[in-house]
């Protein structure tokens, strides 16, 4: 298939006013994925059903990008775990299978490797296009196996967050490999409402965390994560939602209805909790991503293999609402200093 892909502009990291980063990542976005966009039935696969807010964050920024640039959804949605041969075949039987975007590509979170893999190899020569990732792969050999199904099936597109796995990609792997940003920016710019406490650090609970953060020094500080959630609001949230297109008879409307509902009240749950503080202390690339969405300045620490480095480096570093901390301490001075820079709290 012949797409014409042109060069892709680089961003300059220099210090930019938010909105026009949030325009020039926008921009950026369309400019890597336009070439595979057409006005033909098309899947976007693995739907995270999960309680972590980002997952949530990119999916909806993906949904967003459909509706912007093409004005539909996709033909055919579903988990990894939910997905089936048949409904594809029957609502999207050719045309691009899109695959959600993360920080999944490697062998930390297998589950969604082993999905990607199996569509690799089910669907050969048919174009599958990775959404925006990271790439981490702890054991080589897991890499090669990689490796292997991707140059089985000749026609992948594996988009990048960052530099490194670009560089490790176009090393390792025989498919087209592209630099683009995380699709959460797709959401745009959110009113936040106004802050109600001076500090909060929302830091990771899960394997991805470097390590463990003592804040025994500062007792005024809420610490939170958001991968827990209350189970009836996102169950009201699901049903309202499939059952805002039942009245289509469309099994993949409905299924969108309450995937794109289950999406929007994480989300919801999520800009909730940072919008409360007027600075925030995070090792979490998508508290980094959605504090700049809602301009809220934040001090960020690492994850366990440098992911929110590597994607500041890329995209997101050239702005003074963030400050790369080399330190708890260091988070929290920053983040105090530039509470007390803010407004006032009402």
């Amino acid at each position: 298939m012949n797409l014409n892909l042109q060069p892709i502009t680089p961003i300059p990291v220099t210090t930019t006013p938010r909105l026009a980063m949030i325009d020039g990542l926008q921009a950026r976005i369309h400019e890597c994925l336009a070439p595979f966009v057409k006005d033909e039935p098309f899947a976007l696969l693995d739907f995270p059903n999960i309680r972590n807010v980002g997952d949530s964050a990119i999916w909806l920024g993906e949904v967003a990008y459909f509706r912007k640039h093409i004005g539909r959804q996709p033909a055919y949605v579903s988990t990894g775990w939910t997905f089936s041969e048949a409904s594809l075949k029957r609502h999207a039987p050719s045309g691009p299978i899109f695959i959600h975007g993360g920080g999944n590509f490697g062998d930390i979170w297998l589950g969604h490797q082993e999905f990607r893999e199996r569509l690799l190899k089910r669907w050969p020569g048919r174009p599958i296009i990775q959404f925006p990732q990271s790439i981490h792969f702890g054991n080589p050999g897991r890499a090669d196996e990689t490796a292997r199904i991707i140059g089985k099936h000749g026609n992948f597109t594996l988009l990048v967050r960052d530099e490194e796995s670009k560089h490790f990609a176009e090393k390792r792997f025989d498919c087209r490999v592209i630099l683009c940003p995380d699709m959460a920016f797709s959401i745009g710019p959110l009113e936040a409402a106004p802050p109600t406490i001076p500090l909060l650090a929302m830091l990771r609970e899960d394997r991805e965390k470097a390590g463990e953060h003592n804040l025994s020094a500062y007792p005024d500080v809420p610490v939170e994560d958001w991968i827990t959630e209350p189970w009836l609001p996102i169950r009201i949230s699901k049903l309202l939602g499939a059952l805002g297109a039942a009245h289509t008879l469309d099994g993949a409307l409905i299924r969108q209805g309450l995937f794109d509902a289950a999406a929007n009240q994480r989300f919801g749950r999520g800009v909730r909790q940072l919008q409360r503080a007027q600075a925030i202390v995070t090792d979490r690339l998508h508290v980094h991503i959605i504090s700049i969405l809602l301009g809220r300045p934040h001090a960020v620490l690492d994850n366990s293999y440098g992911k929110i480095r590597r994607f500041m480096d890329a995209f997101s570093g050239g702005t003074d609402l963030v400050y790369r901390a080399s330190s708890l301490p260091d988070a929290i001075q920053w983040a105090n200093e530039a509470a007390g820079a803010a407004h006032p709290m009402k």
